[in-house]
């Protein structure tokens, strides 16, 4: 069982996002407050999780969330504020559509930026530890996941339906032979060989 990260419980919220590091595509980010003692016995960290598993959980989670929301920051904005600040900042958008106000924030990671006078706390790879932080993870891959696959069929060159813009080899090897497509990142280093625009080469 993966609990909640305060021992007496409140409405707690957990966040977490998907796809920081992938090289297109919006940054996806979900917020969960789970009932009381809540418990299932395939909740963990969406990494640790099959497809299958995570597509099997996401409608049993939302069916079963006191409240759940999913927000995103796309490659535009990802470019402009960095894709920390994104990352943030689609956690406050899912946050802002819950349809209850939670008590107290568990982000996953270190950092994160206060969100109007709620309290939060920081818990580096939460996702392997609290439940609501784990079922913010599988909201925010499953969701991403399927609006690349659907991103894949209107640009199929890149493969996204299987790498879903992670920076793997077929991934890059695609953008090098017919360059980048709207969706890409472009203050990422879309060729390993390649520095960022912005990177100055010694």
């Amino acid at each position: 069982m993966l609990p909640s990260s305060t021992t007496a419980f409140m409405l707690e919220a957990g966040c977490d996002e998907a796809g920081r590091g992938c090289l297109a595509g919006p940054v996806f980010a979900a917020a969960v407050i789970l009932p009381d003692g809540y418990n299932h016995p395939l909740l963990n960290d969406s990494k640790k999780l099959s497809e299958k598993q995570r597509d099997i959980l996401r409608p049993i989670i939302e069916k079963d969330a006191v409240a759940w929301a999913v927000a995103s920051c796309d490659n535009e904005e990802i470019d402009k504020i960095n894709i920390l600040n994104a990352s943030i900042l689609a956690m406050h958008r899912a946050l802002d559509k819950l349809s209850v106000v939670p008590g107290i924030i568990a982000v996953d990671g270190n950092r994160f930026k206060q969100y109007k006078d709620i309290p939060y706390v920081t818990v580096v790879k939460g996702d392997g530890k609290f439940g609501n932080i784990a079922a913010a993870s599988i909201l925010a891959k499953t969701h991403r996941d399927e609006f690349m696959r659907e991103a894949a069929k209107k640009y199929p060159e890149y493969n996204w339906e299987v790498n879903k813009a992670y920076p793997t080899r077929d991934h890059r090897t695609a953008i090098a032979e017919i360059g980048p497509s709207p969706l890409h990142r472009m203050t990422f280093r879309l060729l390993s060989d390649h520095p960022k625009p912005n990177e100055k080469q010694s």
